[in-house]
């Protein structure tokens, strides 16, 4: 992994605002963000430190925190920043990095300011990417995209109630049942401001409307927005477009409101190819793996018995089991959903007993699981992996019995002489895959002091 950048200051009026720089790309992008962040914490949010890697391989990347947020300095709460005095945030660390012109990259609330920045100033704005945007924050008949002054109000209370433990699942639904990564994420939020000023800056946010700009702006621009993000509605995104003379309007698939969660593919993809001219080839690795899938029984009436508390609880202690046994056995996690977890493994014998670890230390919590191996070529593209070895090896583990490790017939051939006994458990036909396929389950619990 990259390292950190450094965190400078640039003085903007009485205030020091931070700032980075990641990248040496032939562009300057300024990474605007929404309602608060902290630009060191941003590089331990895996999610968001791989969406700014990106973004610096074909730029140089400016990331800020506005002033009152992060490493920021604080501003009264009584006396928060107008769009004038951020815009200035803004113009100061361009100087301060001699970047005479920049495209400008704003996400949710910092749309707002990358508009009326490349508004007022477009002489210094090369181009605008704006990411699940609104132009106001408020419901009127003209604009009824936005939520309802009570609905704002009643956020800004429980934001002042619990931000030790916000609920984060309408910004970002694909990982609302990943209790570590929402707690990785509120962590992050917690960091980046206090309950006080993150509920006083939703406040001013929920007062910004920059309708009025968007017909004045000419500058290049590219507004990328998720069909089903509840945060900011499409709708409104579609309408943003319309009014920005020239602009271009792009609906990827999806429900997360946070850019760097979910599928970031298609948005980093579009925002290259707007900014550079040049769309990435899709970068993709043929190779053989051995396929892992686990998944815990009966986990919906363990979550009914036990009450959404201490079954997350439980859940996220048995991640922390499995997440132990891929790094004993030297496995690398690809996906996790719901309960289950997709595991990559270079050797069919160190992924059986990684299953068989598993489901020994899963007993032990009071929980039963499911293993499925198969080996197979499979095609990687970037985290994510595809091909019909994976269908195979998921089909296998809807076939095991609870607290079963089954392989199909290519991993008992591969391990031969590693003392692993199966026994036979006939010829399945598995759903969607052409053929059948002879399936064994592995006997015999793992010794854990063979690595």
């Amino acid at each position: 992994m990259a390292a950190v950048p450094r965190t400078r200051y640039a003085v903007s009026g009485d205030l020091r605002i931070a700032y980075q720089v990641a990248g040496d790309g032939p562009i300057d992008l300024v990474w605007i963000p929404g309602w608060v962040s902290n630009v060191e914490e941003s590089w331990e949010q895996p999610a968001l430190a791989g969406f700014l890697h990106r973004l610096s391989s074909f730029s140089r990347l400016i990331l800020f925190d506005k002033r009152g947020t992060g490493l920021s300095d604080p501003v009264s709460i009584s006396e928060l920043p107008t769009l004038e005095e951020r815009i200035d945030d803004v113009r100061a660390v361009m100087d301060a990095l001699g970047s005479k012109n920049a495209a400008l990259l704003g996400f949710s609330e910092g749309v707002n300011l990358a508009v009326t920045f490349a508004a007022s100033h477009p002489s210094r704005t090369r181009a605008l990417v704006l990411l699940s945007g609104f132009a106001s924050r408020l419901r009127t008949p003209e604009y009824p995209w936005a939520p309802s002054l009570e609905d704002r109000e009643a956020l800004i209370v429980e934001t002042l109630a619990n931000w030790g433990e916000m609920d984060l699942t309408s910004l970002a639904p694909s990982v609302a049942h990943d209790p570590e990564t929402l707690a990785s994420l509120a962590k992050y939020f917690r960091h980046s401001a206090s309950p006080s000023a993150a509920a006083a800056l939703l406040r001013m946010n929920t007062e910004i409307d920059v309708r009025a700009v968007l017909p004045t702006i000419r500058v290049p621009t590219l507004i990328i927005h998720r069909t089903d993000d509840q945060d900011a509605l499409v709708d409104g995104a579609r309408w943003m477009s319309r009014q920005i003379p020239g602009s271009t309007f792009l609906e990827v698939p999806g429900a997360d409101h946070l850019p760097y969660i979910g599928d970031t593919e298609p948005i980093l993809a579009a925002a290259q190819e707007f900014l550079t001219g040049v769309r990435p080839a899709p970068v993709s690795e043929r190779l053989l793996a051995t396929l892992l899938f686990t998944d815990i029984v009966r986990s919906t009436e363990h979550a009914a018995e036990l009450g959404d508390r201490r079954w997350v609880a439980l859940l996220q202690a048995h991640r922390v089991l499995v997440r132990q046994e891929i790094g004993r056995w030297r496995g690398e996690e690809i996906d996790t959903a719901g309960d289950g977890f997709l595991i990559t493994f270079d050797g069919p014998a160190r992924a059986i007993r990684c299953a068989q670890a598993i489901l020994t230390a899963a007993a032990e919590q009071g929980l039963q699981v499911r293993a499925g191996l198969h080996t197979g070529e499979i095609e990687r593209r970037g985290s994510q992996i595809g091909g019909i070895a994976v269908h195979i090896a998921a089909r296998v583990t809807a076939s095991a019995e609870p607290g079963e490790v089954l392989v199909s017939s290519t991993v008992r051939d591969l391990v031969a002489g590693s003392g692993i006994r199966f026994e036979d458990r006939g010829t399945h036909r598995l759903k969607g895959v052409p053929d059948p396929w002879r399936l064994f389950g592995a006997e015999g619990k793992t010794d854990l002091s063979t690595i």
